[in-house]
């Protein structure tokens, strides 16, 4: 089972070999490029790329040696090679001198091979690792003693240790250098003072303030997570640290824990719903409690890129990035008011309008710029450096506490892999160690300040904090004490045109710019409070955290610009579907319709039409009241606008919303609809309405009597309602020869009985056979010459006509042609 879990760690260390191997490949994908102020304090990638053999450390016991202590040194070897090795072997080599200065340290850790005339009596054999790809443990077990190490007079000493693997030819193929730390019994220094501040800030994770564009701040801060292993080294830990906090990062942590937040990743068309973060919530508890008595000071919000913002003249940004709406709720999760006032530029360097910018925000009522150890020389004097210096601005001189830029590059190492956080802890004991070594009469200060988007491996926060407490060379600091030291005299470098390359660029910066200019007029719209505000999303896209990802930068400008453009698009002008409006002669009045589809946030918006062919289509204006429309969430409103058209045509109208009472400044890009005039202005349209009238009531007048008439005619009795359906001779419808008159039977009728013809007096006797009512068979047919339906169809006639209607008295020519009803009648008989 131990062969099993030896296996198994050292299968775990094949990362770690490939990074002690290669700097370059131990850096991950992504990971930021480095200022001039963060140079490598490693080997060379160069050099260390040519390793056949890579070597990872594992273990270093102990961490502070006396003479009689027993040294393990620990680690695993691999063949990084295509093809066999054969032959390799492993040797220790070291100094028992002491190194005597600090650049002796960075010397040998940066892999100049400076010789180390000891060599450890054992070797041992790298058999397995000869074959490419296999990777072997090794192990080194010595004493103080069997190695020789002369301890200094009363002050620590630090002694390099370096691995190294040798071919069959004796030819070195790989190797690695750490420290030992030595303490005499007899000691005779003053401690190092050494204070810390932990950041905490992050990347970006919001386009506007309601979208996440991811969702890796949910593992920054769950267990193992970047910002999680801060908290808890510090929880953990009794050492005083000093915090700096970006309210961003707070802000976007407090949105997860109150509620349902939404990710949308850019170029995604819809966002993901995430319920209230547990994870979120749980870190801000443990922050409070970790951070309970331990100082802080507050950054600008999203940490802006303050340095490219003031090459530019744009620097409007750094004062809202200060300001209190922005920055103050930090206090009420803290609980208490900011503790410490401290300026931090990015990667502590900055010229002049850098540090005027941050004195007059950060450091109008005290406090320090906390700057890199770089960008200032050491002391005329000789004397040795300390963290404490001044620097002379417009506001007056301003210390300022200059962090070592060594230690914080040893810390960054350490953020690569297990191995490396190893060796960066032996190489941390090592530098404080030759620190006080160096003038072991003089107090020392030193201030460690970790890159801003630190990641520790493992855990290095935590050790490094518990060996800043323990470590009898090294005395836990706070800040404050620091900055109360009489500062040095030392002189500033000032920045750099080298660095110019390392700041956010001129495209990100103008577009962001852009962006910054319709957030604004939109924002000018709003009436009431303000609930969408673009003015946190524009301060992040200014974040010194997009350096080194511009691709990333990108993704999220665009993103941001979509959801502007969406949000400003809910207060606009509706167009009719084709963009036309027709208007019917020369003169009307033209509509327009403005909504606002924003929820919960209400508006202000002033409505301009203006013609885009005046000498054709002349527009009036609106009145003041009319042309300035508010609008509550969800609301509409409608004007009319005057026009009067010089001719038919089709006309350019433009619709603009703008700014009331900003001189013309434009909401939106404004609309384009076409005004269609004719020639019909309203007489003539009532003229051809009251003939289209005539024409209709007419045509009804013919459709109701044709339609009369066709139910008469249904009805059988021949009669139209207008006069005899029958054909007579000419006259006025009195009776002629052959029919019967008045109270006169005819021969045909005389004495049938059930015909009871009205005005002649008969009463209706019995049916006469074959009549309807008899039910009988019907006589034959009708003699020659008598029309069957004659006689029955003019009686009605006579018998509907009053004797006293002059219409049914014959006038002169009544016989005539003039007089008859319908067709002339039919002479074929009697």
């Amino acid at each position: 089972m131990k062969a099993v879990g030896r296996a198994l760690a050292l299968a775990a260390l094949l990362p770690c070999l490939a990074m002690a191997a290669s700097p370059a490949l131990a850096s991950p994908a992504g990971a930021r490029a480095r200022t001039p102020a963060q140079a490598p304090a490693g080997a060379p990638a160069a050099a260390q790329a040519r390793a056949q053999v890579a070597l990872a450390l594992t273990k270093v016991t102990p961490k502070t040696l006396t003479a009689k202590s027993r040294i393990e040194i620990s680690g695993a070897a691999r063949n990084r090679t295509g093809h066999a090795l054969p032959g390799l072997t492993l040797r220790l080599r070291y100094s028992a001198q002491p190194l005597t200065s600090r650049s002796q340290v960075d010397q040998l850790a940066s892999g100049q091979q400076t010789a180390l005339p000891n060599v450890a009596p054992q070797q041992q054999s790298l058999a397995q690792a000869t074959r490419p790809g296999v990777t072997q443990g090794w192990s080194f077990r010595t004493t103080a003693q069997q190695l020789g190490l002369r301890a200094p007079a009363a002050t620590p000493g630090v002694y390099p240790m370096r691995v190294e693997v040798l071919n069959s030819a004796q030819q070195v193929v790989g190797g690695m250098t750490t420290f030992l730390t030595l303490m005499p019994k007899q000691r005779s220094f003053k401690p190092v003072a050494v204070g810390w501040v932990l950041p905490l800030i992050d990347r970006m994770h919001r386009a506007n303030d309601r979208t996440f564009i991811d969702d890796d701040l949910t593992k920054e801060l769950s267990p193992g997570g970047r910002l999680h292993r801060l908290v808890e080294a510090a929880a953990t830990t009794s050492t005083p640290v000093t915090w700096a906090v970006d309210p961003a990062l707070l802000d976007d942590v407090q949105q997860m824990a109150s509620g349902d937040y939404y990710v949308k990743p850019p170029g995604a068309r819809k966002g993901v719903r995430k319920e209230k973060s547990k994870v979120a919530a749980t870190w801000l508890g443990s922050l409070k409690t970790a951070t309970k008595g331990d100082p802080y000071f507050v950054l600008p919000y999203g940490d802006p890129d303050v340095t490219a913002l003031v090459r530019r003249k744009t620097t409007r940004d750094i004062g809202v990035a200060f300001d209190a709406r922005n920055t103050g709720f930090v206090s009420q999760i803290f609980g208490r008011q900011p503790d410490a006032h401290v300026a931090w530029p990015a990667s502590g360097v900055g010229g002049p309008g850098t540090l005027e910018q941050l004195a007059r925000y950060a450091l109008k009522g005290g406090g320090s710029f906390l700057m890199s150890s770089s960008q200032f020389e050491n002391p005329a004097t000789g004397a040795q450096p300390n963290a404490t210096t001044a620097l002379q601005t417009h506001l007056g001189p301003k210390k300022a506490l200059l962090y070592d830029q060594t230690v914080t590059q040893i810390l960054d190492e350490g953020s690569r892999s297990a191995s490396r956080a190893l060796m960066s802890e032996q190489r941390f004991l090592a530098e404080t160690a030759m620190i006080a070594a160096e003038a072991p009469s003089v107090q020392r200060t030193v201030v460690v300040a970790p890159d801003r988007l630190w990641s520790p491996s493992g855990g290095l926060a935590k050790n490094l904090l518990t060996y800043t407490k323990a470590a009898s060379w090294m005395r836990e600091t706070p800040l404050r004490s620091i900055e109360s030291a009489q500062p040095q005299d030392r002189a500033f470098h000032g920045y750099s045109d080298d660095y110019e390359k390392y700041e956010l660029g001129d495209v990100h910066l103008d577009q962001t710019r852009a962006i910054a200019k319709r957030a604004a007029t939109f924002q000018a719209v709003m009436t009431g409070p303000a609930k969408i505000s673009y003015e946190r999303a524009v301060l992040r896209l200014e974040s010194v955290g997009w350096r080194t990802s511009p691709s990333r930068a990108k993704r999220a400008r665009e993103e941001l610009d979509d959801e502007l453009e969406d949000d400003m698009n809910r207060v606009r002008v509706v167009l009719p579907k084709n963009r036309r409006v027709l208007m019917g002669g020369s003169s009307g009045k033209l509509p327009v319709l403005v909504e606002n589809r924003l929820s919960g946030q209400s508006v202000k918006i002033r409505l301009v039409v203006t013609s885009e062919n005046s000498a054709k289509l002349k527009l009036g204006g609106l009145e003041p009241d009319d042309a300035v429309i508010e609008l509550g969430p969800g609301e509409r409103a409608q004007r009319w606008i005057p026009a009067q058209a010089a001719g038919n045509g089709n006309f350019g109208v433009r619709l603009d919303l703008q700014i009331p009472g900003a001189s013309g400044r434009t909401y939106g890009d404004g609309e384009t609809i076409t005004v269609t005039t004719t020639g019909y202005g309203r007489l003539a349209l009532l003229i051809t309405g009251g003939g289209l009238a005539v024409l209709f009531v007419g045509v009804g007048v013919r459709a109701i009597r044709a339609r009369r008439r066709r139910k008469a005619e249904a009805a059988g009795d021949g009669s139209t309602g207008m006069g005899s359906a029958g054909t007579g001779e000419p006259g006025g419808g009195l009776p002629g020869p052959g029919f019967p008159g008045p109270g006169i039977p005819s021969a045909e009728y005389s004495g049938a009985p059930g015909t009871g013809l009205p005005g002649t007096g008969i009463p209706a006797g019995p049916a006469a056979p074959g009549s309807p009512a008899s039910g009988a068979p019907a006589p034959g047919p009708a003699p020659a010459g008598t029309d069957a339906s004659g006689p029955a169809g003019h009686a009605a006639g006579p018998a509907g006509t009053r004797p006293e209607d002059p219409a049914a008295v014959p006038g002169p020519g009544a016989d005539g042609p003039a007089a008859g009803r319908g067709e002339p009648r039919r002479r074929d008989g009697g």
